[in-house]
């Protein structure tokens, strides 16, 4: 399992997209190339602009950490809505 935290206010907002279901963005995760660091995260979060964003040389914003904390849920595991309309976007 990997547990993630992001800082919210930092998401570039024109990278948002529209899906089948929604509003989507799209994230990448970064290991560290030293292993875990000074906190005990595993790497970084950073925000994928797309392609051509990309291409042109924009790098996205980087939005939190992360750290593998153990175990995997697997597709028998239920994700849960919770605390969502707090969220400020």
């Amino acid at each position: 399992m990997i547990a993630i935290n992001i800082n919210v206010t930092k998401i570039d907002k024109t990278g948002l997209y529209d899906g089948k279901n929604g509003k989507y963005l799209a994230l990448t995760l970064f290991e560290n190339k030293n292993g875990k660091d000074q906190y005990g995260n595993d790497g970084f979060v950073a925000q994928d602009l797309g392609k051509d964003r990309r291409q042109a040389g924009e790098k996205g914003p980087i939005l939190g950490n992360f750290k593998h904390i153990g175990g995997f849920v697997g597709n028998g595991g239920q994700a849960q809505d919770g605390g969502m309309d707090d969220i400020p976007f």
